[in-house]
């Protein structure tokens, strides 16, 4: 079972979306089980456990981990492919977020975009090395700060964006032939409050943060 998969067909994720059989997803998730196993933990009969399950692994969602007899009947016990799933932005195809419509380096909705494309490519990334059987070379860092004083976060900001800068400036080759493409996305966003959609409360005033780059080579 994989940690983390990615849904790139649009049947697929409605299939995923469904609460039953999310709720039969995050029981196989756990752990291998039974389709009369399943019935009992949400409430369901046998028979549409299984028309659930048929579908879910029709779209490679659940896969056959084994096989046992229970009396003269053999249960095809079932398991999640992956422990948590990601919807591309491809399952939504014709509605995608696109970064390069706009670009305001100060808008969460753009950050939101450059997420998404995040998003989809990395999971195509992955999809594609899979079938390739070959590794994927990727690299992220998470962090958190707390900034003193909203004149600390623009400070932060603009040494983040020189630095980075800096360091595209020394290692960019646009003239080797046998170099690759990658992309670096580096993004600041509010922490939100444990339990809460609301974000953690802003410092007090200060000078306006320059804009926040999204750096490529």
């Amino acid at each position: 079972m994989l940690d983390v998969t990615v849904i790139e067909d649009a049947e697929a994720a409605a299939v995923s979306l469904d609460p039953v059989r999310a709720r039969l997803l995050a029981e196989l998730a756990a752990g291998p089980a039974s389709a009369a196993m399943l019935a009992g933990r949400v409430g369901l009969p046998r028979q549409k456990v299984n028309y659930h399950l048929k579908a879910l692994e029709r779209h490679g969602l659940v896969e056959l981990a084994g096989e046992r007899r229970k009396g003269n009947v053999t249960e095809r016990l079932m398991q999640a492919t992956a422990a948590s799933y990601v919807i591309s932005p491809l399952a939504l195809a014709s509605v995608q977020p696109d970064p390069d419509r706009f670009r305001d380096q100060l808008s969460a909705r753009w950050l939101l975009a450059l997420g998404a494309r995040l998003v989809r490519d990395v999971g195509s990334l992955i999809t594609g090395a899979a079938k390739a059987r070959k590794r994927l070379a990727t690299y992220a860092l998470d962090g958190e700060v707390r900034f003193a004083s909203a004149a600390d976060r623009a400070a932060f900001i603009q040494e983040l964006t020189a630095g980075v800068s800096a360091l595209i400036r020394k290692y960019d080759a646009p003239d080797a032939e046998s170099g690759r493409d990658h992309r670096i996305v580096v993004a600041v966003h509010p922490t939100l409050k444990p339990g809460s959609a609301e974000p953690a409360p802003e410092p007090e005033p200060g000078p306006a943060a320059p804009p926040a780059r999204e750096l490529t080579d």
